[in-house]
């Protein structure tokens, strides 16, 4: 009997949403329990055909951990013949006119079959499915920091799409960033200069992919990603990157002491040669740990101490790009979050409208989050009605945002709003909502 890898997986496993969902999302555990539920192939072959270890295998079927090495997950694809564009990657070598080897093209009805199955991942498994593989620039024989400057600015490029996009699609366009120049730096030869440089660009490519994880939904993944970012930070001598991985991870820990000492400890990582941007992002991180914590001033001061570093910046002082949207806007944003926290309407009231008034719709994500806290402060004032005009907002352009934070503010407001709905304006908005 001729030998068959684990490659025959049926059609409908393939066009099944939740399949689909589990690829776009790496996680192989669930795919590796639909393979053997669906398709009847053992953990011990998909163990032997993706080389790895059976308890591993079952390890991840249970939910516990996840495979997040770049190489690994292109082994898996291969060993399992999911077409590329399934997990965010190029086609596959063994790929025929795009389709999965392993399917017969005359049972198929392959072109058709073909052209739904791009159409449904390209609405359902994110950006980084739908979208052809983003290139690097070709590694050269000896990694110079020129070549390290490139990446750079190709990762600046792409913290664009930050802008636009929630991390639900943006995660695993960063992490291949991030898994790439990890994986340079251990293969790759350069000078000590250029290891130092691309280890720099690591814990900024780590802290990226973070973000991504964090904002959608992610959290184990991001606080892995940030402990990272520290190592690689430290290991390049780079002390605003290290002080931005405190600020991270102090951003998203839930126990609230903890997060204002580790928001201390990215403070204590200022120096005089600290870029201005540097110094304001994490005395308003700062701040922020301190508001959720109840303790206000040290809210203030610290909120007082970012102004202090954004109006003393010498003037054409170059900033790091990762730092470069920290601003006398951002920095009123994060005062009006302060106050909304602290519940101090009458203060962040007026500082969130005017901020807001001159911020784009074009960053919905954002934008949404922050007209969240608008409305908490409004309904600490009793503006009833203005509340739920300025929820109806956040909730129009949080719709279709892949990220999970908006729709998390948002639901407190409207269950505070639901005491008020013999107010029209109030039902209105519930309505929507529902």
């Amino acid at each position: 009997m001729t030998y068959q890898p684990p490659t025959a997986l049926p059609r409908n496993l393939l066009e099944d949403e939740e399949f689909q969902r589990a690829l776009a999302d790496h996680d192989f555990g669930r795919v590796f329990r639909m393979a053997r539920d669906r398709a009847g192939i053992t953990y011990s072959r998909i163990a032997a055909e993706c080389d790895i270890k059976p308890e591993r295998v079952g390890t991840l079927a249970r939910g516990e951990g996840r495979i997040t090495s770049f190489s690994k997950i292109v082994q898996i694809a291969d060993a399992l013949r999911v077409p590329g564009h399934m997990v965010g990657l190029a086609p596959r070598p063994w790929e025929v006119g795009g389709a999965p080897a392993s399917l017969n093209p005359a049972e198929t009805g392959l072109t058709s079959v073909r052209r739904r199955t791009v159409l449904q991942v390209a609405t359902t498994a994110g950006l980084a499915a739908a979208m052809p593989t983003l290139h690097r620039p070709p590694t050269p024989a000896r990694v110079t920091t020129a070549y390290v400057q490139q990446l750079r600015e190709r990762t600046a490029r792409l913290r664009r799409l930050d802008e636009i996009l929630g991390g639900g699609d943006t995660y695993r366009v960063y992490l291949a960033e991030y898994q790439a120049t990890k994986r340079l730096l251990r293969e790759a030869s350069f000078t000590e200069q250029s290891r130092r440089r691309l280890q720099s660009l690591l814990a900024e490519q780590a802290q990226q992919a973070g973000w991504a994880a964090f904002d959608g939904g992610r959290h184990a993944d991001a606080t892995a990603l940030y402990e990272e970012s520290k190592d690689a930070a430290r290991e390049a001598g780079d002390s605003d990157l290290l002080g931005n991985g405190f600020a991270f991870l102090a951003y998203q820990t839930a126990d609230r002491n903890e997060a204002v000492e580790i928001a201390a400890a990215s403070c204590a990582t200022i120096t005089p040669a600290t870029p201005a941007t540097v110094q304001a992002l994490l005395h308003e991180r700062m701040a922020w740990a301190c508001a959720v914590a109840n303790q206000p001033d040290l809210t203030e001061r610290s909120l007082d101490a970012a102004r202090a570093a954004l109006a003393a910046a010498p003037q054409g002082q170059p900033q790091p790009d990762w730092a470069a949207w920290v601003d006398p806007v951002e920095l009123d944003i994060m005062t009006g979050r302060c106050w909304t926290e602290l519940r101090r309407p009458l203060r962040a009231v007026p500082v969130l409208s005017r901020a807001l008034a001159a911020y784009s719709d074009y960053n919905a994500r954002d934008k949404a989050l922050y007209l969240s806290w608008l409305a908490s402060s409004y309904l600490t004032a009793g503006e009833v009605e203005e509340a739920a005009w300025v929820t109806g907002r956040a909730l129009d352009l949080a719709s279709g945002v892949a990220s999970v934070r908006p729709q998390q503010r948002i639901a407190p407001v409207l269950a505070q709003l639901r005491a008020h709905e013999s107010v029209a304006a109030v039902r209105e908005v519930l309505q929507r909502a529902a």
